[in-house]
């Protein structure tokens, strides 16, 4: 049962990662009460759903993964927003940093603790870095000088411990084996990254940074590579050199309101207020950049811009699969539906839809809406507008293959009949099915 989910894991992260946004949010944390309510959705969602034959093709799975994952992007851009509650929306706070060459910051705080956030000046004398392994020079085109065979080697990073296998063949170059290797390493998913590089002079090598950065004082490596006591052929390592360190890795040293603090990543949060991102070094002693939080109008503009931006990335996704899936056509125009029928509203606080139906910040308009004695009641359709975008981006999430070419077999009697269990996988299913 573990590796059947292993295995499915991997296939949704190939298309996840291939074919849509991929990001990690707070917003894809949920609590049992959440998760309740997207059950019981589902089932009501399958307890009238049409019997279809699905159609499995390869396009088809990534046009399904692409708009499964493109409306949560939406969603989680409308969540960080001021969170889901129509109260809070388009109302979150928004910090700034003066000089961004050395730091960004995001606010992080509750709206209560708005009121009374601290500013904070902050000088960066170096930051984290990764550790990064070089491999050997080898001529590119050349016959590998090893023999044919299975080999492996193992990965420890921290308690933890990665075997590889990989064949070599008679035919294989050394440049071959590692780009082989660099797909291996690198779609393991691990915390590593790897790039096989070409020389001009005809040498390549293979290249290894680890996601993370920083050292623990007993662990001044993150990653270690070895096939001393490997399961297969040993003499890989060695040969293209996989262990050799380049550079180690570092941890952050900065100062926040002159006191001295150290970390082992560029990311940083400050009193749970803020979360910084170490960008760069001070240039000369004392340079700083100081992190506040910008007015209420200018949160309120870049929110908006923020959510303006989101709904056009999901309509420009969503329209590059109109030649093979017809469909998208009918989706693309129920998402665009929506601002069209906030059209005047929208208008009116700087919000103008485009023919191609995106939408178009008139930053001038918006700012004077926004600065107006009546900005509350001004912007209360764009609230509705954004619960409604919020709306249609929950429904595509919960049944992405309504938009997947599919032929009826069968309607159901509305009202007497029982939910369907099996029809909920038909969206992991369509994918795993192809993979056994």
């Amino acid at each position: 049962m573990s590796n059947t989910i292993s295995n499915l894991s991997n296939v949704y992260n190939f298309y996840m990662t291939t074919y849509a946004p991929k990001s990690s949010s707070p917003y894809d944390s949920h609590k049992k009460s959440e998760l309740r309510r997207v059950y019981n959705s589902i089932v009501k969602m399958n307890k009238e759903a049409p019997i279809y034959i699905l159609d499995t093709s390869s396009s088809s799975q990534q046009f399904a993964i692409s708009i499964k994952e493109n409306a949560r992007e939406l969603r989680n851009t409308i969540a960080s927003l001021g969170g889901l509650d129509e109260e809070e929306l388009l109302n979150k706070k928004v910090a700034y940093s003066s000089n961004e060459n050395i730091a960004t910051a995001t606010y992080i705080g509750s709206s209560e603790q708005s009121d009374s956030a601290p500013s904070y000046d902050i000088e960066v004398e170096r930051l984290a870095t990764s550790q990064v392994n070089m491999g050997k020079f080898l001529p590119a085109n050349e016959s590998v000088g090893l023999e044919p065979d299975t080999y492996s080697f193992d990965v420890r990073i921290e308690d933890l411990n990665y075997e590889f296998q990989f064949s070599i063949k008679p035919t294989d170059t050394n440049r071959d084996v590692q780009a082989r290797l660099s797909r291996l390493i690198t779609n393991a998913n691990i915390g590593i990254s790897a790039q096989a590089v070409t020389e001009a002079g005809g040498s390549s090598y293979l290249v290894m940074e680890s996601n993370a950065t920083g050292v623990k004082s007993s662990m001044p490596r993150i990653f270690n590579i070895s096939d001393n006591h490997t399961s297969r052929t040993s003499g890989a390592v060695e040969y293209f050199g996989l262990n050799y360190v380049s550079t180690l890795p570092s941890n952050a040293y900065f100062a926040v309101n002159g006191e001295e603090r150290t970390s082992t990543s560029n990311r940083i949060a400050l009193d749970r207020i803020y979360e910084v991102q170490l960008t760069g070094v001070s240039s000369e002693e004392g340079e700083t950049a100081s992190i506040g939080l910008k007015t209420d109008v200018e949160s309120l503009t870049e929110n908006i811009n923020t959510l303006v931006q989101g709904y056009n990335t999901f309509l420009t996704a969503v329209s590059e699969h109109r030649e093979d899936h017809p469909k998208s056509g009918r989706l693309f125009n129920e998402m665009s539906g929506v601002a069209r029928v906030y059209a005047r509203d929208l208008t009116s606080v700087g919000l103008n839809l485009n023919l191609d139906g995106t939408l178009e910040v008139d930053d001038d308009t918006l700012r004077e809406t926004a600065m107006s004695e009546d900005a509350k009641e001004a912007f209360s359709p764009m609230k509705n507008f954004t619960n409604s975008v919020l709306r249609k981006s929950d429904q595509v999430s919960l049944d992405p293959m309504n938009y997947v070419n599919n032929i009826v077999v069968a309607y159901k009697n509305p009202g007497k009949n029982f939910a369907s269990p099996y029809i909920t996988s038909a969206y992991s299913g369509m994918m795993f099915n192809g993979y056994c």
